[in-house]
């Protein structure tokens, strides 16, 4: 049996959206063409600036939106109609980024935990309330917490109770958003470690959306770099940090601090700001902010190569 629990080809999802009152519809292209494999027990990172489409690729996985085009396969089954969708929502769950807003206040601690079971098993209410217990104290969560309410703990704890959520299903996919950026650093490793020990306990696929490579580090099996849309680069966590081939990648991990100050640094600054999704530059994406970019680069999209085995990048310089 194959050990991929989420396959994605040629993703793509497509808004219509009015540009003013006066002027027409236009298409505001928020992934525009994703293909990649996880695997059970390893975590997928996929980094990026805002507006890259990090968010748009997490709805898609939780099967929340649909995608315009493209196929995507859960652990076996092609989410390919609401049958699909129905029989795959237990197998891939969601840790929002901030523990604040993911948890419904007028709920006591409990009453959240069990919601999932209510709904998809037919648990009674003192099987579901073990089960709660259970996993509180899984997620590091005292007994008393059950009777609480969500304003009463800590970012840190609440995020331990999303987590605590996610897992009530046993899925075998997680989708991390952001999990740790709206906590304090001293929590983050907590948080991080907490995650790291329910991955190897539960053999967890992990989805990991963020924007920092110094968190996307420690956490990482495989790393997909987006850019307005599109994967520039992917591949193993140690060839993307030790022999970044695109210069996007490059950019983000020379932004990246270090902890040794004397260790030494690239450093390349990116001029202009983003491109609009709505009305993307022609040929290479990256190409208006790119220091290497030549007429080529303006006028083709390049192809994904293949650099060193599991490693690819989609540029047209990247031997340069």
């Amino acid at each position: 049996m194959s050990d991929i629990v989420l396959e994605a080809h040629d993703l793509k999802r497509h808004y219509e959206i009015r540009r003013s009152m006066f002027a027409g519809r236009a298409s505001l292209k928020a992934l525009d063409g994703i293909s990649f494999t996880l695997k059970q027990g390893q975590t997928l990172a996929v980094v990026g600036e805002s507006g890259c489409g990090k968010s748009t690729l997490a709805r898609l996985v939780t099967m929340i939106e649909e995608p315009t085009a493209g196929h995507l396969t859960i652990a076996g089954t092609p989410i390919n109609g609401p049958d699909a969708v129905k029989s795959q929502r237990r197998t891939v769950q969601m840790v929002f980024q901030d523990p604040y807003s993911s948890l419904n206040p007028r709920q006591k601690i409990g009453a959240i935990l069990e919601e999932p079971l209510k709904i998809n098993t037919a648990m009674t209410s003192d099987q579901r309330r073990a089960a709660a217990h259970a996993m509180m104290d899984r997620v590091g969560l005292r007994p008393e917490y059950y009777e609480r309410y969500p304003h009463m703990f800590s970012g840190g704890q609440r995020q331990r109770i999303a987590i605590a959520r996610a897992l009530m299903l046993n899925p075998a996919i997680v989708v991390l958003d952001e999990p740790v950026s709206a906590l304090d650093v001293s929590i983050q490793a907590q948080v991080l470690n907490l995650l790291a020990d329910l991955q190897d306990e539960f053999n967890l696929a992990y989805l990991f959306i963020s924007h920092d490579l110094s968190v996307v580090r420690h956490v990482a099996d495989q790393i997909m770099v987006m850019y307005l849309g599109v994967p520039v680069e992917k591949g193993g966590r140690d060839d993307i940090f030790d022999s970044p081939r695109h210069p996007y990648t490059r950019a983000l991990l020379s932004a990246t601090p270090k902890a040794d100050p004397f260790a030494a640094r690239e450093h390349i600054r990116l001029t202009g700001e983003l491109p609009s999704p709505i009305d993307p530059p022609g040929g290479c994406p990256f190409h208006p902010r790119c220091p290497l970019a030549d007429q080529r680069c303006g006028e083709t999209f390049p192809q994904t190569e293949t650099v060193a085995p599991g490693h690819q990048v989609a540029c047209h310089r990247w031997r340069d």
